[in-house]
């Protein structure tokens, strides 16, 4: 990395922070319009959780931070149940929990992770995550509310907007070409609503009602034990999802991010990205793998072009035009490139899995995973009235326990981490 790239004039570090902005746009918004939050209080809060995590990694990291789709399961359940301000609450303590394994990882190094985490656990829930929310994705699709409980767009209608996106979507990652083919949701949005808006389904009249300036919808947290049990054990799999971030940033820069600024700071910086999150009414922060993909992509590795991005975050917090006019995005253009990315999240523990080579033929590796899929994906429910787990905090608590307690296990693979 040359010293002349962290000497590029103002102008060019804002534009390359737009561009890092505009390619995690899509996923940073599409995740509070599927849980019911405010999109600015996202803007707001990815833009304050990478100025944080800046700060706590000194500005070494060239990475942004937005919303997490790992936790939309466990929002969906615990809002139904306990309201948006429990919600926040959970996702303060989920913040704990990163800043908790920072601690640990700053005591014992970054094995110890591997040791109480090892893939065997971390891949089930991450498939659990994905096929749990797939009828989700499959009723917005069709024209329904997630929970399939009413009809918002006719069936044919729905149909003739939400695959149009999806196929648009999956064709821009496919085939597209240079920076456009980090934006494949952005492009899935954009073909969805033209495709909506000559159907007659978006409705623009709170658009034009709504003031160009205006102060997000900030949410005050509650705490409440339901919620955050409901939030704390899904953490467990985007912290480990955060060390291959951090992994992956340091193989396109050329440094060891693991070792300086530390691992130990990076989970610091995102549990308080977090932690912050929650106090303002946003969805939790993680590292964005399609900034990454930019980072290489354009070879912009100066951390202070992530100050800029957060920076625009901010502003476009404020326009209270520009956040309306997120929440018309009709629910089947959500639903069509949902199924796609729902899907993705799958995989991904299917590739941990593979690439870890994890025996299933080994009993004790079989359990886990067959168990951990079972309770996440099945709806298993421990406890009564006053106490219950359930889904994906039900299976994440589940694969770790039966990590801890089941014989064996001494072949281990190393993970990157650990050999940085």
């Amino acid at each position: 990395m040359s010293q002349t790239e962290f000497n590029d004039p103002l102008w060019r570090q804002g534009i390359s922070g737009a561009q890092m902005l505009f390619v995690a746009f899509g996923a940073l918004v599409l995740m509070p319009l599927i849980t019911g939050m405010d999109p600015n209080v996202a803007l707001f809060t990815a833009g304050i959780g990478t100025l944080l995590f800046q700060l706590v990694t000194k500005r070494q990291v060239p990475v942004f931070l937005a919303s997490s789709f790992a936790f939309i399961a466990p929002i969906l359940a615990a809002k139904g149940e306990f309201g948006l301000p429990a919600v926040m609450g959970g996702v303060i303590a989920a913040g704990l929990v990163y800043i908790l394994l920072s601690a640990l990882v700053k005591l014992r190094g970054p094995s110890f992770i591997d040791r109480l985490l090892p893939p065997v656990v971390i891949a089930p829930v991450i498939i659990s995550i994905g096929l749990a929310l797939s009828p989700v994705a499959v009723n917005m699709a069709m024209g329904k509310a997630g929970d399939g409980s009413i009809e918002l767009v006719p069936y044919s209608t729905a149909m003739m907007i939400s695959m149009p996106a999806l196929i648009t979507t999956l064709l821009v990652a496919v085939l597209g070409r240079g920076i456009f083919r980090l934006v494949p949701i952005l492009a899935g949005i954009a073909v969805g609503c033209a495709i909506a808006a000559v159907l007659g389904v978006i409705d623009t009249s709170a658009v034009e009602q709504a003031a160009w300036l205006a102060v997000p919808a900030f949410v005050t947290p509650e705490l409440h034990w339901g919620a955050i049990l409901y939030m704390v054990p899904v953490a467990l799999a985007p912290a480990i999802e955060h060390i291959g971030g951090v992994v992956a940033i340091g193989n396109v820069t050329g440094k060891n991010f693991v070792k300086k600024p530390g691992l130990h700071r990076t989970l610091l910086g995102d549990g308080l990205a977090t932690s912050a999150a929650g106090l303002f009414g946003g969805p939790p922060n993680t590292t964005y793998a399609e900034v990454t993909g930019a980072v290489m992509l354009t070879k912009s590795y100066n951390p202070k072009i992530m100050t800029w991005a957060a920076v625009f975050a901010i502003a476009l917090a404020f326009i209270g035009k520009f956040g309306v006019a997120l929440q018309s995005i009709p629910v089947p253009v959500m639903g069509g490139i949902l199924c796609l990315l729902f899907g993705s999240i799958a995989v991904v523990g299917l590739n941990t899995l593979i690439r870890h080579q994890v025996d299933l033929s080994e009993a004790r590796n079989l359990i886990i995973v067959s168990v951990t899929l079972v309770f996440g994906i099945g709806g298993m429910v421990i406890g009564g009235k006053e106490f219950a787990l359930s889904g994906i905090s039900l299976c994440a608590i589940s694969a770790l326990l039966l990590n801890l307690v089941l014989p064996g296990g001494a072949g281990w693979k190393k993970r990157d981490a650990e050999e940085a």
